[in-house]
């Protein structure tokens, strides 16, 4: 990342088209007219906005609800600052505050996201505390059977999970490697994604795997209202049935979020919480072996494993999965789609 003091802002809001830009200098004045981008066009929104940082230093601010250009836009050396919603103004039930507002807010106030801290740099003490406090409702919805965290530990299958795709190059290549080895998998989509690239979903369906929901713009949950999550929730739900025919039962919380307000919301809600209890932390990019490593470490008989496929480069990803399907077969492991797991029985 650059070290020079940003003389320009660029607020990137969220819509349910893509992502609306405005660009201001130090006094507030636009350098360009404001711009929109479709969800599908975010390498050349990039390039664009590195274009603009050439020689003069410039700041992206995102919201907490916008969890998909972070990472993309870090990993091309851009500067990036996330407004939390303390600092801005209610946002609509469905989209992110206007882009000039993201702007126009002072920058000593906003977060600086790392590569290594991700979207909830800085908030992370918050992010466990909101999950601890939420863990013993989480548990109530595990045995009543709202919750799915792992099958049975004498199963001989474990169910491998991609967060955030579709994406135009990713999905793709884990589709082919999933494809030699015979296996199935979860796709954990976001709204977003799905209505950019629908011909990838469609490949995902029709190649035999299951499709969840993992919300339209992979937002913190906890700084949702209940309406703002049931919208995320049931447009993401539309999008998918409207392209495959077949509405997804399962939904992922975005980075695995959960705050009891956040839990009593999913309660009234007929998808199945679907979380996982081995992490790969491939979003971190230590490189394919230390991914499979954290896999196949971890991994147990029933186990769901948390993998990505969009929102960045997912090349580690993808260079990693052949030899974690094949750690798996070694093991007698077959990896299979979530909804191929058995629910737990009570003794396990």
């Amino acid at each position: 990342m650059s070290e020079r003091a940003p003389s320009r802002f660029a607020g990137v809001a969220w819509t349910g088209e893509g992502y609306q830009v405005e660009v201001l200098d130090g006094a507030g004045h636009r350098v360009v007219g404001p711009s929109g981008w479709a969800a599908g066009r975010v390498p050349e929104l990039i390039a664009w906005l590195r274009e603009l940082s050439g020689g003069q230093g410039l700041a992206v601010v995102l919201d907490s609800t916008n969890g998909l250009l972070d990472g993309p836009l870090t990993a091309a050396g851009l500067d990036v600052y996330r407004a939390d919603p303390w600092l801005l103004p209610p946002r609509p039930r469905f989209g992110s505050v206007p882009a000039e507002r993201l702007a126009r807010t002072p920058l000593g106030s906003l977060a600086r996201v790392t590569a290594e801290g991700g979207s909830l740099t800085g908030r992370a003490e918050e992010y466990h505390e909101a999950v601890r406090r939420g863990a013993p409702i989480q548990a109530a919805m595990t045995a009543a059977g709202r919750c799915f965290e792992h099958g049975p530990r004498d199963t001989p299958k474990v169910a491998l999970t991609f967060d955030d795709g579709p994406d135009p190059v990713h999905t793709g290549e884990v589709l082919a490697i999933l494809a030699r080895y015979g296996a199935r998998a979860t796709f954990f989509c976001v709204g977003h994604h799905v209505a950019a690239l629908p011909d990838e979903v469609r490949r995902i369906a029709d190649a035999g795997h299951e499709l969840g929901n993992h919300s339209w713009s992979h937002p913190f949950l906890p700084d949702l209202t209940p309406e703002q999550l049931v919208e995320q929730l049931d447009r993401t739900t539309e999008a998918v049935a409207r392209v495959t025919g077949e509405a997804p039962t399962r939904f992922r919380p975005p980075y695995g979020g959960l705050s009891p307000e956040v839990l009593a919301t999913l309660a009234d809600h007929p998808s199945e919480l679907t979380m996982f209890d081995v992490d790969s932390r491939d979003w971190t990019r230590p490189g394919p072996e230390r991914i499979a490593a954290n896999v196949l470490g971890g991994v147990r008989p029933g186990s769901v494993v948390l993998m990505h496929e969009g929102a960045g480069d997912r090349g580690q990803t993808v260079r990693a999965l052949p030899s974690i399907i094949e750690g798996l077969l070694e093991r007698g492991l077959e990896p299979v789609t979530v909804g191929e797991l058995p629910a737990p029985r009570p003794d396990h």
